[in-house]
């Protein structure tokens, strides 16, 4: 059976599960990257380190946010012109999104090797951090365009049908940041400038990976071709248009994490921001899952709703907000009966073994009901709608979570800040909920009028 075929005729359990279970494992071996680097620095290196390793990365994440414009965009949209036969305009979005990734990902990187230490400075590194910052950098931004590359592509080879292709990708450059962490810190005692290099080397070989199954293989229905590559601006628009709500994410993500640097600096110190950057290695992990169901799920609700087999998208919906939330409800029970556990992973300082054991506690308060709002905000974006999906985003991570953050904080100190985001989470779910309502209501009316 073709892939095309497959989307649309396969039993949508065994889809969802052939194309989410390499999603997931790609995304949670994906935050491997940072998270190994943050073990390694803080238990061997010291806190100051693990502290500037952590000031870097909301700048990996607007990486990652440059690299979803064209990356989930593209490969959304490739989804949705497959599930409609449209095969050549679907290799123009491939080699597009590639031109697009190519250029953004050198700028990208030569603004920050120019420009390292005023940059580092708004992203909250100072003091005894600066030092740690710079080194980490320095030697990082050299992998970054090929991250941004893989990363990109990597959205590409799910929509085609290939998940195991993605999920050997990232999973070889893990390995390989996970060995050579070891050989650089512990053996040639290298401290932050090797995990820096051991990850920019393991971001060039997961790149290579899907390079060269794009440029060399035969049976893909897509190849990066040069002949495609001429810029097509209203499919650059459209690519840009769909890959808007990933980029508000990431760079969301980005924004806040800037901001809990900043008041969590004037309500507790060093203590706190260490404390918040456990909390965030905890989330990353524990919620890429998640978005493994997104990644798995997209080319299914993108390729059946251009087919306009509208029955198929609902039952997908469905079964990736219950998979979702099982993940976030043992997500839930980690967090809150395993707390100290986990935490001591990080860290072996007592006073922040404390603080960190009751802020991730308070955090994850709400973390059950985020798998649904996640997966919903996704689906509209599978379904080339970005506007809506687009709003859903937002809400979590901007509209009310911010707010929330800057008020609580000033009125409840420390547990202000922790308490902001299952606040946040709460009405972000409620609104999206309202959202899916009517989506689903019209989808019901489109399948009553084809009968």
């Amino acid at each position: 059976m073709s892939t095309s075929n497959q989307l649309g005729e396969e039993k949508i359990s065994k889809l969802l599960l052939s194309f989410s279970i390499p999603a997931i494992v790609a995304m949670v071996v994906n935050a491997i990257y940072n998270i190994v680097d943050r073990v390694f620095i803080g238990r061997v290196v010291g806190s100051d380190a693990f502290a500037g390793a952590f000031v870097v990365f909301p700048i990996i994440l607007i990486l990652m946010a440059i690299g979803s414009l064209s990356g989930f965009g593209g490969a959304a949209l490739t989804s949705i012109r497959l599930g409609q036969k449209r095969e050549e305009e679907a290799k123009f979005i491939l080699g597009n999104a590639f031109i697009i990734l190519v250029i953004s990902g050198i700028v990208f990187t030569a603004v920050l090797l120019i420009f390292p230490e005023p940059i580092l400075k708004f992203f909250g590194a100072k003091d005894k951090v600066l030092p740690h910052s710079k080194e980490y950098l320095r030697y990082l931004a050299f992998g970054f365009p090929f991250q941004m590359l893989g990363f990109g592509l990597n959205n590409f080879v799910r929509a085609i049908g290939k998940p195991k292709l993605a999920m050997t990708s990232m999973l070889s450059g893990a390995i390989v940041n996970i060995i050579l962490d070891a050989l650089f810190i512990y053996f040639m005692g290298l401290g932050i400038k090797g995990a820096a290099i051991a990850t920019a080397i393991a971001q060039i070989i997961a790149f290579l990976i899907v390079f060269i199954f794009f440029i060399s293989e035969k049976n893909t229905e897509m190849r990066l071709e040069i002949a495609y590559m001429t810029p097509q601006f209203c499919i650059i628009k459209k690519i840009l248009a769909l890959g808007m709500t990933q980029f508000s994410i990431q760079l969301l993500n980005s924004i806040i994490t800037l901001i809990y640097n900043r008041v969590l600096s004037e309500t507790g110190g060093a203590i706190a921001i260490s404390t918040y950057g456990i909390i965030n290695s905890i989330l990353t992990i524990i919620i890429l899952p998640v978005f493994g169901i997104n990644q798995g799920s997209q080319p299914i609700v993108g390729y059946n709703y251009g087919a306009k087999n509208y029955k198929r998208v609902k039952d997908t919906l469905k079964l990736a907000i219950g998979v979702a939330t099982i993940f976030t409800s043992i997500g839930f029970i980690l967090t809150q009966f395993f707390t100290k556990s986990i935490v001591g992973l990080f860290t072996k300082n007592p006073e922040l073994l404390k603080t960190a054991d009751h802020g991730v506690k308070l955090f994850f308060l709400s973390f059950i009901i985020v798998g649904f709002q996640i997966v919903s905000s996704n689906y509209f974006q599978a379904k080339g709608l970005p506007m809506k999906s687009f709003i859903m985003s937002i809400s979590r991570q901007g509209l009310i979570l911010v707010p929330a953050l800057l008020i609580l904080s000033r009125k409840y100190g420390l547990n202000g800040i922790w308490y902001a985001a299952p606040l946040s989470d709460v009405l972000a779910a409620i609104l999206t909920g309202i959202f899916l309502f009517f989506d689903l209501k019209d989808m019901n009316r489109k399948m009553l009028e084809e009968k």
